[in-house]
């Protein structure tokens, strides 16, 4: 066991863990926080992803120890009932959910992608969207909430 500090969703963290903890099981079991899923275990399905200064990232395959001082934002980081972040919204807008499970990867993955490259054309967005699984196939009106976001970013 080891002493590490993390910056999840803006507020620090010290925990005593095992530094080869997946960090997902740090995020949902001991800061209890419901964003990011366990889907696959193995990183390709995309349900765990989180922002990690400034990328997404995998949390089922990344060991807690790695990401030790890093600032990591959840999907319950992002915005709140009361004020989503403004991705939150677009996908609101365009009842771009179905079941939720899904919603971390493809919110997180494309706001990180998106942050890195503003003016990313729609192939370009799909392209970095093709690792993160959906079963409800709402594939149309989550790429028209991203692009909803984007253009309201450039705007």
């Amino acid at each position: 066991m080891s002493t590490i500090a993390l910056k999840v969703n803006g507020r620090s963290h010290t925990l005593d863990l095992d530094p080869a903890t997946p960090l997902l099981y740090v995020l949902s079991d001991d800061l209890e926080l419901r964003g990011p899923k366990f889907g696959c275990g193995l990183g390709q399905c995309g349900a765990c992803t989180v922002i990690s200064n400034g990328r997404a990232i995998r949390s089922c395959t990344t060991p807690v120890g790695t990401v030790a001082g890093a600032e990591i934002t959840t999907l319950d980081g992002l915005g709140t009932p009361e004020k989503p972040h403004p991705i939150q919204q677009a996908f609101i807008d365009e009842q771009a959910a179905q079941c939720g499970f899904c919603l971390s990867g493809v919110i997180m993955t494309a706001k990180a992608f998106l942050d890195q490259n503003p003016k990313a054309s729609e192939p370009e967005i799909r392209q970095a969207l093709s690792g993160v699984l959906c079963r409800c196939f709402t594939h149309t009106r989550m790429l028209k909430a991203i692009g909803k976001y984007a253009e309201g970013r450039n705007a």
